[in-house]
């Protein structure tokens, strides 16, 4: 009969990766169960070996551990399988470690250097600390979903395993035969014998490679060729054999006119020409920017292929990314939809005013558009390329508005950050900065505000220096200014700096010849592109006042949309305090409410993960309980949920938690409700 053994690890992954490990080596004498807190943990544990995956995870297994059990805490290290990984990274390169727990992380560290793998520069990391932004390159083990979003370059190492240490202490306290233990000492050393060779032979190949590619700069997305004296090809990557439609293996050590046909391409190949300056061409039916640099020392010829479409949309994809950020304007002059007088010399004035250096005040009605033309005048300006920056005032208490506007230091504040935080002065530098609803600041930041138009530079909270600034002011307000200046309510000072240029946005009711044209394009960006509106119902829609405006046209518009039959919009779908003219309400202050739920349950769980705790239902629960807004777990359930499908967090189950992800940290860090979808 075999003997037993119990494996108790933190998560379903280790638990797989280690049983594994222990069946491969003693599966033929010891029977293995195995259980992780992340899923279920048995009652009661009696008369058994007991191996722990780690130290970390004595507390929240220990009530499960009975009489008479004798428990092993394994010694983990790297997984011998993919060291090579590391090894191919050049010595001193810097890459985040990552893992979950301060621990944890600390640990594999120094378990790496002391294996000798220490020709990187390790920057520990896990989910709610800062990390320097220069790095491109993370290496974890398992824990790829916790890898910064901007790290470019992610080394999966695999689960860490049981090092040898550990297993023979198993293989001597179950007693199992003397000659097993040879075994296992045997199978390690052919393992490392194994790597030694893999290493060494990939040293040899890099040691062919590296004359050519030391050369090539940025060679990850581009087809790379290299040729020796003769015109014979040394070099021809897996991405010049996409475009190519050539198998590496054919064109290796061939002549490169037995590859390529195309004369033109040939001498621009071959000959003596300038190298310096790119040519672009065609190669099977796609368009390539070809950049030929000679390396005389070698006598070779490296030539890198861009592929020109790719390249478009992948500036097509970082342009996105930097506007689901908030750093670029999302809309043009072009966005703007109307035809009507109105609209037209509007967009005719906007268009002068934006070329000018001058703040501008924007006034209008709520839902007339004026976050759009901000955005729209940024673009035609010349600061179009530099950072552009939205925020409404309206959206957020006093003292975080002032936080988020002026940035802050270390320590300035409870729960301030390690090494302070910038503003969205400092984050616009150069660029735009678009302030929403103005009228809805305290006079406290009114003078703040004022200080920075007068003076061009900040001060942070908490701070003893001024940093001077560069920023182009556009603010909107649909409020009347000077009534509320004759009440004292806003400085006349800082109205007439802030409407150095002012630009008045029409209501919708004044270019209602517009709505038909606002309504087929809402349709058409809707989930039934092809629907049709009667024309009663156009007519009907015409004639209404849209005290909203063109937000209030658009939500009435999609309420038609989702109630309507088919693929015909009627009168019959419109709301029903439309058809008696009244219009919609504007506000969702449940949805507000409940962004500011999300807010403060990210808040409290990059608190708990920073701090290395549990950050389950019931602790958020009681943390809750003491804002404005007590949550009970059941809710708090479901928040977690949302938050997690919008990948703002990764819900485990088990000692860690919850983790708040890089989208997570980000979405505090700019602190709009809008950034959660309620």
């Amino acid at each position: 009969m075999k003997k037993q053994l119990i494996l108790l690890a933190g998560t379903k992954e280790t638990r797989l990766a280690l049983e594994d490990q222990l069946e491969s080596i003693l599966g033929n004498y010891v029977s293995i169960q195995s259980y992780s807190s992340e899923e279920t943990l048995p009652d009661r544990i009696s008369d058994k070996i007991v191996i722990y995956s780690s130290y970390l995870i004595e507390e929240e297994v220990e009530h499960v551990i009975g009489e008479n059990c004798e428990v092993i805490i394994a010694n983990r290290t790297i997984n011998h399988q993919y060291i090579d990984r590391l090894f191919s990274l050049p010595a001193g390169t810097s890459v985040l470690y990552v893992n979950d727990f301060p621990e944890s992380v600390n640990d594999s560290i120094h378990t790496l250097k002391a294996l000798g793998i220490d020709h990187l520069q390790y920057h520990p990391y896990f989910p709610g600390i800062k990390y320097p932004q220069e790095i491109n390159i993370a290496v974890t083990p398992g824990e790829m979903e916790l890898i910064p979003d901007s790290i470019t370059t992610k080394i999966n190492l695999g689960v860490r395993l049981i090092d040898i240490h550990t297993i023979m202490k198993i293989v001597d306290r179950l007693g199992l035969p003397e000659a097993l233990g040879i075994h296992v000492a045997d199978r390690y050393t052919r393992r490392i014998i194994e790597l030694s060779q893999k290493l060494s032979f990939l040293k040899e190949e890099e040691a062919k490679l590296n004359q050519y590619l030391k050369h090539v700069v940025d060679g990850v997305n581009d087809g790379i060729m290299a040729l020796d004296s003769k015109g014979s090809i040394t070099v021809f990557n897996d991405v010049l054999e996409k475009i190519t439609g050539v198998p590496k293996e054919r064109a290796l050590n061939r002549k490169v006119n037995d590859i390529f046909h195309n004369p033109d391409l040939l001498h621009f190949l071959l000959k003596e020409i300038d190298a310096e300056v790119p040519y672009p061409f065609l190669v099977r039916q796609t368009n390539v920017m070809v950049h030929r640099m000679p390396i005389t020392q070698e006598e070779t010829v490296v030539v890198t292929f861009k592929n020109m479409d790719e390249t478009i949309e992948m500036e097509k994809a970082v342009r996105l990314e930097l506007q689901k950020k908030g750093y670029v304007a999302k809309h043009t002059f072009e966005n703007i939809l109307g035809k009507s007088k109105a609209i037209k010399e509007t967009k005719k004035i906007a268009r002068k005013l934006a070329r000018t250096h001058l703040p501008i005040l924007i006034q209008g009605e709520s839902g007339t558009g004026k976050e759009l033309f901000a955005g729209a005048m940024h673009m035609v300006s010349s600061r179009k390329d530099a950072p552009y920056l939205a925020i409404n005032c309206n959206a957020l208490p006093e003292d975080l508005l002032e936080s988020e506007l002026f940035g802050y230091e270390e320590g300035s504040f409870t729960g301030a950050r390690k090494g302070g935080k910038k503003g969205v002065f400092e984050q616009a530098d150069g660029g735009t900065l678009f302030l929403d609803e103005i009228g809805d600041i305290s006079m406290k930041l009114q003078a703040r505000l004022l200080r920075v138009l007068q003076e061009q530079e900040i001060r942070r909270i908490g701070g003893t220096r001024n940093i001077p600034v560069d920023v182009r002011i556009i603010a909107a307000t649909n409020k009347n200014l000077k009534e509320m200046i004759e009440r004292g309510e806003f400085r006349e000072d800082l109205y007439h700096r802030l409407k150095v240029l002012s630009l008045s946005l029409p209501p919708l009711r004044e270019r209602k010849e517009d709505i038909p044209l606002l309504v087929q394009h809402f349709i058409y960006e809707s989930h039934k592109p092809k629907a049709k509106i009667e024309h009663e119902a156009i007519t009907k829609l015409t004639g209404m006042p849209w005290k909203g405006n063109i937000r209030e046209l658009k939500n009435t518009l999609l309420y038609m949309l989702a109630v309507s039959e088919g693929e015909i919009i009627s009168t019959e779908d419109l709301p029903v305090d439309q058809k008696e003219k009244r219009p919609l309400p504007e506000t969702d202050l449940t949805g507000y409410k409940k962004a500011e739920e999300y807010r403060t349950l990210l808040q409290f769980i990059k608190e708990l993960n920073l701090a290395g705790k549990s950050s389950g239902r019931p602790q958020l629960s009681l943390m809750m309980s003491n804002t404005s807004n007590p949550l009970s777990e059941q809710q708090i359930r479901l928040r977690l949920k949302e938050l997690e499908q919008q990948g703002f967090v990764v819900v485990r189950r088990g000692r860690s938690g919850t983790m708040i992800t890089e989208k997570g940290l980000e979405a505090l860090e700019h602190q709009h409700h809008n950034s959660f979808s309620i």
